[in-house]
């Protein structure tokens, strides 16, 4: 009979050594570290369990808003205020941007992330020869003050804060904005955003920097001084992991890397003139978070305990160590295939964000990987931040995760990664020796290649692509603008307002006076080109090769994308018939393994739920005039039916055959019956497939 109340007194405790040994126990032999303890790609061994004994610095935790700030760099009172939202617009045309503006201000958003087109990026107005294929590509095709006012029209910049993607022109477009806010009457205590210069992060994407040699760091410092005297609560400085993230880093290189940039921007800040403290205060983190949901919260945790060391062994005080943390959905998650998946990936990416002490968080539409997002995955993207604060409530606990064993070892073991990986890159030099050495690129596609292989056998599955794949779903289409358009009337505005270059203030050279003749230069109308050749950003740095994005599906969706392309061409994508044996219940399994396989590469499946025999599957075989034929069954029938009905099968016409299981030590006298190929758990399901398609010239061997 149970009792009326348990108490603690029927539970003894049991400690990890019980524990262990009553899992070895059910384990029957099966080495424990291989079933029950996972490793990262940071090198991290991941436990079934822990316990306390596992976290014993607990006090160095201190409390949120204290040092080291693993707990947060805002106070209890400042985080239950709740998170930035702070939605990014990359539309070239300033009119749609406009339209998305307001609906998302309407909508609750609490800054607004301009990204700035590719020619505007690079410092060059819309009618440079240089800017013939950049002019209104990828961004905000935005080059002077009346561009932005556009941009920005019945926006009140004073309750709006604006933060800015301007590439290597991030001081030209800074005054630009500057300009704006002075025009609109904004006070300089009343302005809020960040200007976000981060020459590093740009090198790293797009393989150039502008101007050359040490200019970019110098003009960083220029703005920041000038930013920290101007505009309390604007931001000059930006120190963003994205183009190492979508590259394929390691939470670890995330770290490394963000800090080594951070030491960087430092050292150009100091040198100048300002305090570590002051030099420190000016640079927000921006940090790719996916759907690792642990490893995510923790990456956030260990980056402020980092910055906090970081800050602190350069002269700084605690004060001046406090992160202030943007985080942003990583684009290698998300999927063009199925992608309304890409709202619970969202999801997974803000919460985890949000646990993890972002006081910044950017939601992504389901779509951006497709293109420009539309008013319903915009409204999706925000909203999602939205309940997970005003339903979910998640401000309201501070450091959520704090005091959970695993997850402040976790924490304790990213920064300890971390902390090697920017040694390692001090020792290279520095940041930006690094990057341009190639070293950069070389450890993060050596870090990559592990991920990569597991994706390709599906060991790490992408539901939609890999796995799950909706092969009937209509794919979903975003209408590209009109570049040539858009330029066009881009080139018309900037031409009717350009002033003379004599008319313009006199460009300076002097340290710490750039941004100051910038902003003078803008009130005299100055574009952005003409700001950029103020500054000389016509001269190109040292190229490197950029940092290439490794979205994790899309080596699948490349596949998809060639079986399409056949299909326009011939009429179907290239097919495979399910040569099922048996009973539903005998081949079940094993043709919805296969199923899922081909359909994860663009075939057309072709399966009869009353085929059972092999003279079944060769009338099949001939009626659809499938190339390849994949046998589905039980070991126990193929053992007596796989040879034949291969044999069958390619007197038939099949070109190639397939066998759905693991063949083990019959390989051989099933390849010589005719089975050419094999697909089983953990094969190369991507080799395999492609290997098939160049076999039928859908794709290039």
């Amino acid at each position: 009979m149970l009792p009326e109340q348990l108490t603690l007194d029927e539970f003894p405790p049991i400690d990890y050594v019980a524990w262990r040994a009553l899992a070895e126990k059910d384990l029957k032999g099966a080495p424990f570290e291989k079933k029950l303890v996972t490793s990262t790609y940071e090198g991290i061994a991941v436990q079934p369990i822990y316990t306390p004994s596992d976290w014993t610095d607990g006090a160095s935790r201190g409390l949120p808003g204290q040092a080291p700030f693993v707990r947060g760099a805002r106070t209890v009172a400042q985080a239950t205020a709740g998170w930035l939202l702070c939605q990014e617009h990359a539309h070239p045309d300033l009119a749609e941007t406009n339209r998305a503006i307001r609906s998302d201000v309407n909508g609750g958003v609490d800054a607004l992330l301009l990204r700035l087109d590719a020619a505007a990026r690079n410092g060059l107005d819309p009618d440079a020869p240089e800017a013939a294929e950049l002019a209104a590509r990828d961004g905000l095709a935005a080059y002077t003050v009346d561009d932005l006012d556009a941009a920005l029209a019945d926006v009140d910049l004073a309750k709006v804060a604006v933060w800015l993607e301007a590439g290597s022109a991030f001081m030209p477009a800074a005054a630009l904005l500057t300009q704006l806010c002075q025009r609109r009457g904004v006070s300089k205590e009343s302005a809020h955003g960040a200007f976000n210069a981060d020459p590093l992060a740009v090198l790293a994407r797009d393989g150039l920097l502008r101007p050359g040699g040490n200019v970019p760091l110098t003009l960083l410092a220029d703005l920041a001084a000038w930013t920290a005297r101007t505009l309390p609560n604007v931001t000059a400085v930006r120190v963003g992991t994205a183009p190492y993230h979508h590259a394929g880093a390691t939470s670890a290189q995330d770290l490394g890397f963000a800090m080594a940039t951070g030491v960087t921007y430092l050292r150009a800040m100091t040198a100048a003139g300002m305090s570590v403290d002051a030099a420190a205060r000016q640079i927000v983190f921006n940090m790719a978070v996916g759907t690792h949901h642990f490893l995510a919260i923790a990456k956030l945790r260990a980056a402020r305990r980092l910055w906090d060391r970081v800050v602190e062994a350069s002269g700084g005080s605690p004060a001046g160590a406090a992160m202030r943390l943007h985080a942003k959905t990583s684009k290698r998650v998300l999927t063009v295939r199925d992608p309304h998946v890409n709202l619970l990936r969202n999801t997974a990416a803000v919460f985890a964000a949000a646990v993890g002490g972002a006081e910044i968080i950017t939601s992504v539409p389901f779509d951006a990987p497709i293109g420009l997002p539309d008013n319903l995955s915009r409204r999706t993207a925000r909203n999602t931040a939205m309940v997970l604060a005003e339903e979910g409530h998640l401000h309201r606990v501070v450091d959520a995760p704090g005091g959970s064993w695993y997850l402040e070892w976790l924490t304790d073991q990213l920064a300890e990664k971390g902390w090697a990986v920017l040694q390692q890159v001090e020792r290279q030099g520095g940041m930006r020796a690094a990057l341009e050495s190639g070293w950069v690129a070389s450890e993060i596609e050596s870090a990559f290649a592990p991920r990569a292989k597991k994706l390709a056998d599906r060991r790490e599955g992408i539901v939609g692509v890999s796995e799950f794949p909706d092969a009937k779903q209509q794919r979903l289409e975003r209408p590209a603008p009109d570049r040539q358009q858009l330029t066009a009337a881009a080139v018309g505005r900037v031409a009717a307002v350009r002033p003379a270059a004599d008319s313009l203030p006199a460009a300076t050279t002097i340290d710490g006076a750039r941004m100051a003749a910038s902003v003078a230069a803008a009130a005299a109308g100055a574009t952005l080109g003409q700001l950029g050749t103020m500054l000389g950003m016509e001269h190109d740095g040292p190229s490197i090769a950029p940092l290439a994005p490794s979205p994790f599906a899309q080596p699948f969706e490349e596949l998809r994308d060639a079986c399409e392309a056949w299909a326009l061409q011939h009429g179907t994508p290239p097919q495979v018939l399910l040569a099922t044996l048996g009973r539903p219940a005998q081949h079940g399994a094993r043709s919805q393994y296969a199923r899922s396989f081909f359909e994860a590469g663009g075939f057309a499946v072709i399966a009869d739920e009353a085929m059972s025999d092999v003279d079944a599957a060769v009338a099949a075989l001939q009626k659809h005039q499938a190339p390849i034929a994949v046998l589905c069954s039980t070991d126990d029938i193929y053992a007596e039916q796989a040879a034949a009905a291969a044999q069958a099968l390619k007197a038939a016409g099949a070109q190639t055959i397939v066998l759905a299981g693991n063949p083990g030590a019959a390989e051989a006298d099933y390849r010589a019956a005719g089975i050419d190929k094999f697909i089983f758990i953990k094969c190369d399901v991507l080799a395999t497939l492609h290997e098939l398609l160049a076999g039928l010239g859908v794709v290039q061997a």
